[in-house]
């Protein structure tokens, strides 16, 4: 992209008219990215909450070295809860390890249910073995959404030992918390997950019982290789 327009989508973010600035964040998706941040950047600290948001997801998409310090201040620092929410889900698609301990922090310490519910999926994309802890304590909390982020999390960070501590969701009122523990037994290939796949698989929720195929599949095509 040349300079000149560059520089019309950066006047663009600075128009008074919101929609302006929408269009013009989403015409930096196919800008590369040590390009695209700086303008992304200039809407950071928007008035429009929305637009805010859609910033802060750019930057767990457009990476360059200060998108990780960027985003780590939002989270530790934002007066909103939503923001910080989309900093931590943000630093889970950026997939740099240093987040470990920032998301972890989060986790424990933020006091809005969203944030450690971000904090939670990150982890599980992060696929650090040092959640273990963490998410099986996510599993305890009286949130079904942060429970489910814990079950879907343990099955991408391939956490055999937690076998035990999800089989128990299997017998869960909420369907859905069902269908994230078929997804998460098809990532980890134990003999119980074998058998609580079989038992999901008949499930009266089409999609417990769907996920739970796709999961027995899986970990045959594991056993094969």
């Amino acid at each position: 992209m040349s300079v000149s327009q560059l520089q019309e989508i950066a006047d663009q973010l600075e128009s008074p008219n919101l929609r302006d600035r929408m269009v013009a964040l989403a015409s930096l998706r196919n800008i590369p990215a040590e390009d695209a941040v700086p303008l992304i950047k200039k809407v950071l600290n928007d008035e429009s909450l929305q637009l805010r948001s859609m910033a802060i997801f750019a930057l767990g998409i457009k990476q360059t070295t200060e998108c990780y310090s960027i985003l780590v201040k939002i989270l530790e620092n934002d007066p909103d809860y939503g923001i910080r929410a989309d900093a931590a889900g943000a630093l889970g698609y950026l997939g740099d390890v240093r987040a470990f301990e920032v998301l972890s922090r989060a986790f424990y310490e933020d006091t809005d249910w969203l944030v450690r519910f971000s904090a939670a999926v990150s982890l599980g994309n992060l696929k650090d073995p040092r959640a273990h802890q963490i998410l099986i304590q996510a599993l305890e909390s009286k949130e079904i959404v942060l429970q489910q982020a814990a079950i879907s999390a343990l099955g991408e960070i391939q956490d055999i030992e937690s076998v035990d501590s999800l089989l128990r969701f299997a017998q869960s009122d909420d369907w859905l918390v069902r269908q994230r523990l078929a997804e998460s037994l098809g990532n980890l290939p134990t003999p119980k997950s074998v058998s609580a796949l079989k038992y999901l698989e008949k499930d009266s929720h089409p999609n417990v019982a769907e996920a739970a195929r796709i999961g027995l599949k899986r970990l045959e095509e594991m056993e094969q290789k």
